[in-house]
Order: structure tokens, then C-alpha cells, then sequence
């Protein structure tokens, strides 16, 4: 939402306020220092280890005070959070427009991605406009009975951000001639709990006891269930490098200079693609099937040995390699925040009739 904010600021219509809820305060934290953000809200409901429901009553509860004491005229989130269902649920009850960035994405599965399948689906029957990244989305809202008319194909707003934190970070330094590639793992999706993360860190194992030539670096996410099964997994091992989470700029750096990704993310299943990076998906489904259609992307599940003979496949077939690493992302050519501005200004500065208030 960074580039979202950064458009409308620079728009005369527009006042806006950047509500932070708090999920996922130790990430978000650093992309708001790498974008220079800084919220006027802060909501902060987090706390350890919270169920979903818990999580769910204090986002509703907080978001609602806030439009209470001050009412605005849109309401904007994006993705697939429960913080994007909570803001646009709340919207509703306030009878506030509600924007959806990134609409459309669908599995088919509710239960995977999970909670998130579910999470955009109802975002979707409360939102007026939906800023769908592809044309696929914009069919996925369609068969759902979504207006043509709501529907907006903008590209994601991940591109933008991305494309200004490759300008930022610089080129990368000239290679040292070591030939020891690095493969980037990033885990952290509730479905992965439990085996299928142990199966997918047992790959990474195997992995590195096999090939000398390949060093792993994994962030391990906040979550402590995430932290429990990773450090119980691959232990201390010369090859792999477990380290916090990395702030925005960082990993956009580290993403630039990998060799091959390993992840359930779905941002990075986007932003990969635009940095000539194969990506390995961690997940039996994924709401984001054109980086698979158009081949710069696999969607390979958390089986141990699939996960061991697709990445020693790229690693060792360069040709194999080269028809993933396209340098390609179908996810947007980084003007989705221009265009979704573009559509607010238009609909939200329509006057009623002669001298009516914008």
C-alpha cells in the first residue's frame, strides 16, 4: 500500500489517513521505515500467540472506534489478511465505500490458503471497488457475480513498490567467483504448520548435507509456531543461515541475489518473476496461478523428495533454469497505484447536481 499512499497524497482531492491495526507489527515496522511511513493511526491489537477469533473481536472492535470519532469517505486495504476482512466489514457497517487492492485472487480451496481464501471472498461480497491485479482475478470476481462495472484491472501495487526498492538498493555487487549459489526459503502460512513445514525443512537439509555448491538463507518469521518447527528442523548447519525477518529493502536485495526462491509467500510469488528469480512454491494450491501458466513459477508442494529433484533440476540444467528466469512478472508493470487513483479520484470527486459538495 506504501505506492498507494504515496499517489493519493500527491493528489489535491485527497486526504488521507494511514491506519496501521498492528498485525504483524515486527515486519511491518520495517517497511514502513524503508518507505518513510509513518501511520497516523496506530491500533496495535496484537498479542502472543492470539486465536483468529480473538484477533478478528479486537480489529472490529478497535477499526470501529476510530470511524466513530472519525468518519472518512473510503476505506482502503489490501491482500488477504484478517485485518482486510475486519476494515471491510467495519466500512460496511459505517456505510463506507470500501476499496479492495488486490482483489480476485482465488485458490478455489477455503481452506487453503487459511484463513486467507476466506478472508478475500468476504472482502469481496463488502467491497465497492475491487483493484484486481490480472485479468484472471477480474474473471475470478465475474463467475462470483461482481459488477463489470466494479472491476478494476490495475496490476498489483507490490510491482510499484518493488520497482522503487531496486532503484533504491542499487546494482549488485560483481560476483566473487566462488560458484556457491544461494537459494532464499521464506515459510510462514498457517497451512505449512506442522508436517508439511517439517517435510519442507527436511528437503532444505537434505539438500544442503548434499551439494557443497548451495548455502540457504531462510528469515524466519515472528510467528512462534513458525520458530518452533524451524529451529527444531535444520538445526546448525554450515550451509544454511537462519536469520531474523529482513526489513523490505534488504529482501528485495536478497531476493535480487539468490539463485532460485523457495516460499509459500504470495507477494514474493509476484515479485520473483520481475527479478528473474524461479520460484518453488511451498503450497498444494495457489491463488496466483499465472506466474505458473507462463512457466516462471512451479507449484511443488511440501514433499521432501519433490522438493529435492526440482531445485537440484534447476540447479543443474541451465536450460531448465533459463526458461523460468524471464526476468517477467505477470502481476503489473508498476503503475497499478496510478490507476487506482486514477478511479478513486473519478468516482469520489463526482459532484450531486449544480454546486453540490464533492
Amino acid at each position: 500500500m506504501a505506492p498507494v499512499v504515496a499517489v493519493l497524497r500527491g493528489r489535491a482531492w485527497a486526504d488521507v489517513t494511514l491506519m496501521s491495526t498492528g498485525q504483524h507489527r515486527e515486519l511491518l515496522d520495517q517497511v514502513l521505515d524503508a518507505f518513510a511511513l509513518v501511520p497516523d493511526v496506530r491500533l496495535d491489537v496484537m498479542q502472543p500467540n492470539q486465536s483468529l477469533p480473538e484477533l478478528t473481536a479486537r480489529l472490529i472492535v478497535a477499526i470501529d472506534a476510530y470511524l466513530r470519532e472519525s468518519p472518512h469517505d473510503a476505506v482502503l486495504a489490501q491482500g488477504d489478511t484478517t485485518t482486510v476482512l475486519a476494515a471491510g466489514l467495519v466500512a460496511f457497517y459505517h456505510r463506507i465505500p470500501f476499496g479492495h487492492v488486490e482483489a480476485g485472487m482465488r485458490t478455489g480451496d477455503m481452506l487453503r490458503p487459511f484463513p486467507e481464501e476466506m478472508n478475500r471472498v468476504l472482502a469481496s461480497r463488502l467491497a465497492r471497488w475491487h483493484f484486481a491485479a490480472t485479468e484472471s482475478c477480474q474473471q475470478n470476481l465475474l463467475r462470483e457475480g461482481i459488477g463489470a462495472r466494479q472491476i478494476f484491472v490495475t496490476g498489483n501495487t507490490v510491482i510499484d513498490a518493488l520497482h522503487d526498492a531496486v532503484r533504491r538498493i542499487g546494482p549488485a555487487a560483481p560476483a566473487k567467483g566462488s560458484g556457491e549459489r544461494m537459494v532464499l526459503v521464506t515459510m510462514h502460512r498457517r497451512e505449512s504448520f506442522g508436517d508439511p513445514m517439517r517435510e519442507a525443512i527436511r528437503a532444505i537439509r537434505t539438500l544442503a548435507d548434499a551439494r557443497e555448491d548451495v548455502r540457504f538463507l531462510f528469515p524466519v518469521h515472528p510467528n512462534p509456531n513458525v520458530r518452533a518447527l524451524i529451529q527444531e528442523g535444520p538445526g546448525t548447519h554450515a550451509r544454511i543461515t537462519l536469520t531474523d525477518p529482513l526489513g523490505y529493502l534488504d529482501f528485495v536485495r536478497a531476493m535480487r541475489d539468490s539463485s532460485l526462491i523457495l516460499t509459500d509467500s504470495g507477494g514474493v510469488q509476484e515479485e520473483a518473476p520481475a527479478l528473474a528469480k524461479p520460484v518453488l512454491v511451498l503450497r498444494e494450491e495457489t491463488e496466483r496461478p499465472e506466474a505458473v501458466e507462463q512457466g516462471v513459477a512451479r507449484l511443488v508442494g511440501t514433499d521432501c523428495d519433490a522438493i529435492v529433484a526440482q531445485v537440484n533440476e534447476l540447479l543443474d540444467d541451465p536450460t531448465a533454469y533459463a526458461r523460468m528466469a524471464i526476468g517477467r512478472s505477470p502481476y503489473g508493470d508498476g503503475q497499478a497505484s496510478m490507476r487506482i487513483a486514477d478511479v478513486l479520484e473519478r468516482d469520489l470527486t463526482r459532484t450531486r447536481g449544480s454546486g453540490g459538495r464533492p
